[in-house]
């Protein structure tokens, strides 16, 4: 099985390749948009490891020319700046699943497998969690924005809330769960 990694963060990247070697994958790495680009074209990869944040560019915009090229590769996100909105937008580009960072690599392990059950002797770390309320509130905030295409003025509206109140709100990193 062959692995593009398509991640800006180069340790992490490298660490990633060093993990999935040990488990039957062949790693290829991508730091940015052009270098995906090009290895898109180069490597038969069977499955695709994409970074939301690419530097300057998006990891969105590399999921609908992988999916062209490779209708039945396994594409996952992974992202540090995880929303309900970006998530659907992932979802609708043709991504196979979204998981936010941090991650277990058990987990992203299972994922990129495309199946919980494809290896058992995996066993999960951390018990699956409900969202925390602030949590919640973040996601739906970020969905109603994305909808309004990131008119705070009109999400503010909608969300029944003063504007400043809300700007004050996404001024604040994502809360954890």
């Amino acid at each position: 099985m062959k692995l593009l990694i398509i991640e800006d963060d180069v340790n992490l990247a490298t660490t990633l390749a060093r993990r999935f070697t040990k488990h039957g994958f062949a790693c290829e790495l991508a730091h940015n948009k052009v270098q995906a680009m090009q290895k898109l074209n180069a490597v038969d990869a069977s499955h695709y490891l994409v970074d939301l944040k690419l530097g300057d560019d998006n990891g969105l915009t590399l999921i609908k020319p992988i999916r062209t090229q490779l209708p039945t590769a396994r594409i996952v996100l992974l992202t540090g700046f995880a929303s309900i909105a970006s998530a659907v937008e992932a979802i609708r580009l043709g991504a196979d699943d979204y998981l936010p960072k941090p991650v277990d690599f058990n987990s992203l392990l299972k994922t990129i497998l495309g199946d919980a059950e494809a290896n058992p002797s995996l066993e999960d770390t951390k018990p699956s969690q409900v969202m925390s309320p602030e949590r919640l509130e973040w996601e739906h905030i970020q969905h109603v924005l994305h909808s309004n295409n990131g008119n705070i003025s009109e999400t503010a509206r909608q969300l029944n809330m003063h504007r400043r109140t809300l700007q004050r709100k996404l001024q604040k990193k994502p809360v954890q769960q």
